[in-house]
């Protein structure tokens, strides 16, 4: 899956999952066309920080940049092969500092990178996004991340991510209008060297998912779907679950309930050969699914495909949350309500896991569809004051 299709797909995800918080809060004051963004520098590096905020402006589908007054800049045209895009880095603060910018009414991503500026290049077919899987991505020797919001006439969505990617540690939040703050995305005490401790120590490839610079930094640990793609994680790293659930369901029913709001709608599972059928209440087939591969449970598509529909997508967003958990054996009353079940069994997707592990609430976009039973890293606000972005400390 591309990073750009995984952007869109995650941010339909938290619109999606945040929709009904929005239409029951009482009508707020209009968003207004920019709103403040305070970076705060909490990470003890003394590296020069730069910032980015990309993304496409939402009252004329433009794709671009803001700089630090939230004046959006569109890109120009693209190459083939690719061309280098202007220099969108907004000089971010230093440690134990803060700076606060302007963000505009965007669907996008707030990078930021440490000790250099990342590369942007632009093709034909607009902005190509940094892909650290691939090793000749110019942006592979950089310690960077980034988060993903979108800010509309709603209100605020802004996650911390680790869907592409595990690296520099942050958090994100908005402030709401009682002054209050809501918050997500830092670790617990010691969760970064935590992290990279316990999957370094993982059996079955998982290690190879770490990436270290020549100079010793860590940089980052790769979602498994691009460790896969990278050569590093077996490509059979889930078979075993999935032939576990295909006999399982072959002679009993899967029951998802895909929308919480909606307790009547069920659709039910069976295993014929070498494809899954949903029914509905009637009997009839509704859609139906191919024993998936692990690649497409980590990405949540190719055999597991969402699309923006009231049947198949929310059908495979339960399954792909279940088989990343590892909580369709266990439960065949999808999907569950509590994360006390997740992950249990040997064969899991690890990478998740551990990232759940050392969150400080619990909560991470540690695939596609971590929203699925509100298990995600995001905060929403539809009348937000501020929102924030803390870098915190590599420990």
């Amino acid at each position: 899956m591309s990073v750009k299709r995984k952007l869109l797909t995650l941010l339909a995800a938290a619109v999606t999952a945040t929709a009904g918080l929005v239409a029951a809060a009482p009508i707020a004051a209009a968003v207004p066309t920019t709103i403040p963004l305070q970076i705060t520098n909490n990470s003890g590096r003394g590296d020069q920080v730069y910032l980015y905020d990309l993304g496409t402006l939402l009252s004329t589908g433009q794709q671009g940049w803001a700089d630090a007054n939230g004046t959006f800049h569109a890109w120009p045209a693209g190459g083939n092969p690719p061309v280098p895009a202007p220099d969108a880095s907004i000089p971010g603060p230093a440690n134990g500092k803060s700076l606060t910018i302007q963000m505009p009414k965007f669907s996008g991503r707030l990078y930021f990178s440490y000790g250099q500026k990342l590369v942007f290049k632009l093709a034909t077919g607009g902005l190509v996004q940094p892909a650290v899987q691939n090793p000749s991505d110019p942006n592979v020797n950089i310690l960077f991340n980034w988060s993903e919001y979108t800010l509309n006439d709603s209100g605020l969505w802004i996650n911390s991510t680790q869907v592409d990617m595990f690296s520099a540690p942050y958090a994100v939040g908005v402030k709401v209008a009682n002054g209050s703050t809501k918050t997500t995305g830092h670790l617990k005490s010691g969760g970064y060297n935590g992290f990279f401790t316990a999957l370094n120590g993982q059996p079955g490839g998982w290690a190879s998912l770490v990436r270290t610079r020549s100079d010793g930094t860590i940089l980052r640990a790769l979602a498994p779907g691009h460790g896969i793609e990278a050569g590093g994680l077996p490509a059979t790293v889930l078979n075993d679950y999935v032939n576990r659930v295909w006999t399982k369901y072959a002679s009993s029913t899967l029951t998802v309930t895909p929308f919480a709001d909606q307790p009547n709608t069920k659709y039910f599972g069976k295993v014929s050969g070498n494809v899954m059928n949903f029914t509905n209440n009637s009997g009839a087939v509704v859609t139906s699914f191919q024993k998936p591969d692990s690649d497409s449970i980590f990405g949540c598509y190719k055999l597991l495909d969402a699309p923006n529909d009231q049947v198949r997508g929310p059908i495979s967003r339960t399954l792909c949350a279940g088989y990343n958990r590892s909580t369709l054996l266990t439960n065949p009353n999808q999907p569950d309500s509590s994360s006390a079940g997740f992950y249990q069994d040997t064969v899991t997707n690890q990478y998740a896991r551990k990232i759940h592990a050392q969150m400080a609430d619990g909560n991470a976009y540690a695939f596609a569809f971590d929203d699925v039973g509100h298990h995600e890293s995001l905060v929403n606000d539809g009348n937000p004051q501020q929102a924030s972005v803390t870098l915190d400390p590599f420990s």
